[in-house]
């Protein structure tokens, strides 16, 4: 359970509102995980998620392949076949010689994005992002051949090494965890100031992802990342989603009602929050 016997929400939900990140767990012995841990992986069948997305009022649903999987996405896409296709899409982590029958498979369950992984913690490492380039754009080739997005969960340090490709990209994209901008550093560094650029380059084929707030601040109820969350929805309003992260993984201790009623203290504004939980997913998702 991500929640705490006897929370309540803070606001009431829009209409058809999106959990934009989250993840699911089956066991061990059927999905086997890989050799590269993270973190050591939860129980978190779809049926306890389904207890929190009834309490926060969430009708719609994007399962996010997690990195303990690897690029095994058969937990998920298992998960999606008993889901009803009006309400539930997929982000998988796919490699980028898949054969297109995979890829026509994947879309017919509702995946609409491929993540570009590499831990949030992930040290500072000289030619990673030159490196990660020709993958990049080949799976951006084949996203823009059936009309999937990208989805980034970068180390901040290599979001910002990233942004040039970023801003080349033709088809949307998004960015897990605010970019991984540290809270303490504030709305004036160079890789948040360049986050709020992003959003507004060009086409504006960039979203950001209030998702894992715990990973960017560690006080009492995350008051510092108030600054950069209020900033974001200064600049762009309609190219921001929520995600509750679920099982949030290394941060289980933390409540996802908690995590959801921060958008009520962010924005006070129905129409910014239906915005954020319902038109802007449903544009990214194809709602």
């Amino acid at each position: 359970m991500s929640f705490h016997l006897g929370e309540k929400v803070s606001f009431i939900a829009p209409t058809d509102a999106c959990d934009s990140h989250f993840h699911i767990f089956g066991p061990a012995e059927k999905y086997p995980y890989g050799s590269e841990l993270r973190y050591a992986p939860p129980e978190a069948p779809w049926n306890s998620y389904q207890e929190l997305a009834t309490l926060l009022g969430i009708s719609r649903f994007v399962l996010v392949q997690p990195s303990a999987y690897g690029r095994d996405n058969r937990c998920m896409l298992d998960v999606m076949q008993t889901l009803d296709k009006n309400s539930c899409r997929g982000v998988v982590d796919i490699d980028e010689n898949i054969t297109d029958l995979e890829i026509l498979k994947m879309n017919a369950l509702g995946v609409r994005g491929v993540r570009i992984n590499v831990s949030p913690i992930f040290p500072l490492t000289p030619g990673l992002a030159d490196k990660m380039i020709p993958r990049i754009e080949k799976i951006a080739q084949r996203c823009q051949e059936i009309g999937w997005h990208l989805d980034f969960l970068l180390p901040g340090w290599l979001t910002a090494e990233l942004l040039p490709v970023m801003r080349r990209l033709t088809i949307p994209f998004s960015m897990a965890h605010l970019g991984m901008n540290l809270a303490k550093d504030g709305v004036d560094t160079p890789g948040f100031k360049a986050l709020l650029e992003l959003m507004n380059h060009g086409n504006r084929l960039a979203y950001v992802k209030l998702t894992g707030i715990y990973r960017m601040s560690k006080v009492p109820q995350f008051i510092d990342a108030d600054p950069l969350v209020k900033a974001l929805i200064a600049c762009a309003p309609d190219r921001i989603i929520w995600g509750s992260d679920y099982p949030h993984l290394s941060f289980a201790e933390h409540s996802s009602v908690e995590l959801f009623n921060l958008l009520g203290r962010w924005t006070s504004d129905e129409h910014i929050r239906r915005l954020i939980l319902t038109d802007n997913p449903a544009r990214l998702f194809g709602f």
